[in-house]
C-alpha cells in the first residue's frame, strides 16, 4: 500500500508540476485537443469501431485546430486530422457551401474536420469494402504511401487501445 501511496504522490507532484508551468499555448493546445475528442465522440454516433478508427486517423495525422500544412505537391492539409485540400471542392458541392468557407471550417472548425474525415473514409469503405485498404487510401492510393499508412495507422490503434483493439466493443 506505501508503494501504491508513493506512486500516486509522485504522479501528483509531476502534474502538478505541469500545471504551475502550463502556457497560454499549452492551455490552447490543451482545449483544441478536448474539443477535437468531443467531435469525435459525436461523429462516431456511438459506433466503438468507428471511434477508434477516428481516432488512429487524429493520432497518425498529428494536426491541430488551425493547421495548414504545405505539402511538396502544392496542396495543403488541414485541421486536426489533416484533410487535404484536394478534397475543398468535392465536400463544398457536398454541403453547398463556398470553397474558401470550406477551407477555413477545415482548418478552423475542429467538428467539420472530423466529420470530413468520417465521410472520406467511409466513402472509401464502401467503395473498396475493406477496412484497412479504406483506411489507406484515406492518405493515399499510391501503393507503397497507402501500405506505410495502414502499417502506422494500426501501430497508432495499438499504442491508443491495445493489442486486441477491434477484440470487444466498449
Amino acid at each position: 500500500m506505501s508503494r501504491l501511496w508513493g506512486l500516486l504522490t509522485a504522479a501528483m507532484i509531476v502534474m502538478s508540476a505541469s500545471i504551475v508551468h502550463a502556457t497560454p499555448a499549452n492551455a490552447a493546445q490543451l482545449a483544441g485537443d478536448v474539443e477535437v475528442a468531443r467531435c469525435i465522440r459525436l461523429a462516431s454516433n456511438g459506433n466503438g469501431w468507428l471511434e477508434k478508427t477516428l481516432w488512429g486517423l487524429r493520432d497518425q495525422e498529428a494536426g491541430w485546430i488551425g493547421a495548414r500544412i504545405r505539402n511538396a505537391d502544392g496542396s495543403y492539409d488541414l485541421g486536426p486530422l489533416q484533410i487535404n485540400s484536394w478534397w475543398v471542392p468535392r465536400i463544398s458541392i457536398l454541403v453547398h457551401r463556398s470553397e474558401s468557407e470550406v477551407w477555413h471550417r477545415l482548418q478552423h472548425d475542429a467538428c467539420f474536420n472530423v466529420y470530413a474525415a468520417r465521410w472520406i473514409f467511409l466513402t472509401e469503405l464502401q467503395g473498396v469494402r475493406n477496412y484497412w485498404t479504406a483506411i489507406g487510401r484515406y492518405h493515399s492510393r499510391v501503393t507503397w504511401r497507402k501500405n506505410l499508412y495502414i502499417q502506422n495507422v494500426g501501430m497508432r490503434l495499438i499504442a491508443r487501445f491495445g493489442a486486441d483493439t477491434f477484440g470487444k466493443e466498449k
